[in-house]
C-alpha cells in the first residue's frame, strides 16, 4: 500500500512538472511592420538591408516585414491599417508625405501600437519617437559645397525631392540659407523643380535646362544623390565637361561615392544603417520595456552625438558625413 501511494505521489510530481513546463511562456518575438515609401532607390534598399542585419533580427528576437509604399502616401496609410489588423507589435514608417502620412501615426495611436518615424519627418509630435538626420543642415551643407566651388557667384539650378515631403521642404530651406549667405544678387537660381528623387527624371530636367540656358548654368544643387547623378548623365550626354559644373547631392549612394572619386560631385552621406537600426532598437524598447538594451553598434559609433536615453527621446538625429577623397574608399569598402 505504501509503495502504491509513493508511486502515485511520484507520478503526480512528474505530471505537475510536465504541466509547469508546458505552461512556460515562449520567448517573445517582437513583430515590426516597416512601411517604406518606395523600394526603387538605392538608399531605401540600403535601409532594408541594414534592417535585416540588425542583431535583434538575426538572433530571432525581432521579425521585420517590409512594405513597399510605391511612392504613394495613400498606399502607406492603407498599409498602416493592414499592420494594425495583423496585430503587429510596432510600426516603423518612412513617410512619403509630411502631411498626408500623419494618418499612420493617428491609426497606430488609436490601436495602442508604438510608431517610429524614420528617415523623413511628419508634421506631428504624436509618434512614439522619430529617427532621422537634420535635413535643413544637410541641404545647407550640399548647397554650401556648390557655392564654395563657385566662389559664391553664378547661376544654379535646384533639383528638388517630391513636393510636400519633409526632405524637399527642409533641404530646400537649407539650400536657401546657404544662398542667402552669399552677397545679394551674386547667386541666381535659374530653375527649381522636382524630379521625385529619380535619376531618370533629373536627367530629363537637366537636358531641358541645358538647352534652355545654354552655357549659363554653373552649379547643380540636387536634393539627393540620384538626382545629382541624373544631372551628370545629362551633362555628359550633351557632350559637355562635367568638371565645368559644381554639383552636389545627399545620401552617399554607391554611384555617388564613385562620382566623388572621379571629382564629378560632392555627396553628403546620410547613414542608412544608423537611421534604420536605431529605429528598430527604439521600436523593440517600446514593446519590451526598459529592460531592453540596444543591440545595434550604431549607439557606440555615435555616442558623442546621439544618446540612447533608454529609448525614450522624442527625436534622435543621426549625424551627416561629408564624403571626401580621403574617406570615400573606406565607405565603398564597407559596402562589399
Amino acid at each position: 500500500m505504501k509503495k502504491r501511494l509513493l508511486l502515485l505521489a511520484a507520478s503526480g510530481t512528474v505530471l505537475t512538472s510536465c504541466l509547469l513546463f508546458e505552461a512556460a511562456p515562449a520567448p517573445t518575438k517582437v513583430k515590426i511592420a516597416v512601411l517604406m515609401y518606395g523600394h526603387k532607390a538605392e538608399f531605401v534598399q540600403m535601409m532594408v538591408r541594414h534592417g535585416k542585419q540588425h542583431p535583434a533580427v538575426t538572433s530571432g528576437l525581432a521579425a521585420l516585414t517590409f512594405y513597399d509604399g510605391r511612392y504613394d502616401p495613400a498606399v502607406q496609410n492603407d498599409q498602416a491599417q493592414l499592420a494594425i489588423n495583423l496585430k503587429y507589435d510596432a510600426i516603423i514608417v518612412n513617410p512619403m508625405d509630411f502631411e498626408a502620412n500623419i494618418d499612420v501615426v493617428t491609426k497606430a495611436n488609436a490601436a495602442h501600437i508604438p510608431v517610429i518615424v524614420t528617415n523623413a519627418r511628419l508634421d506631428t509630435q504624436e509618434m512614439t519617437s522619430a529617427v532621422d538626420s537634420d535635413d535643413v543642415l544637410g541641404g545647407y551643407m550640399e548647397a554650401r559645397s556648390v557655392l564654395q566651388e563657385l566662389g559664391c557667384k553664378g547661376n544654379v539650378v535646384i533639383i528638388e525631392g517630391p513636393k510636400g515631403g519633409s526632405g524637399e521642404i527642409q533641404r530646400g530651406q537649407g539650400n536657401e540659407k546657404a544662398i542667402s549667405e552669399c552677397p545679394p544678387g551674386a547667386v541666381r537660381i535659374l530653375e527649381r523643380k522636382t524630379a521625385n528623387w529619380s535619376r531618370s527624371e533629373a536627367m530629363d530636367l537637366m537636358q531641358n535646362w541645358l538647352q534652355k540656358h545654354r552655357g549659363r548654368i554653373n552649379g547643380v544643387i540636387a536634393q539627393n544623390d540620384e538626382m545629382a547623378l541624373g544631372s551628370i548623365e545629362a551633362i555628359k550626354a550633351a557632350g559637355l565637361n562635367v568638371h565645368d559644373y559644381a554639383i552636389a547631392g545627399i545620401d552617399g549612394v554607391s554611384d555617388a561615392l564613385n562620382a566623388v572619386k572621379r571629382g564629378e560631385m560632392t555627396s553628403i552621406l546620410q547613414d542608412a544603417k544608423g537611421q534604420m537600426q536605431a529605429s528598430i532598437d527604439i521600436a523593440i524598447r517600446a514593446v519590451l520595456g526598459p529592460g531592453y538594451l540596444p543591440m545595434s553598434a550604431i549607439w557606440k559609433q555615435y555616442e558623442e552625438d546621439m544618446e540612447w536615453n533608454s529609448g525614450q527621446s522624442k527625436h534622435y538625429l543621426v549625424p551627416w558625413t561629408i564624403v571626401t577623397p580621403t574617406n570615400v574608399d573606406g565607405l565603398l569598402e564597407s559596402r562589399k
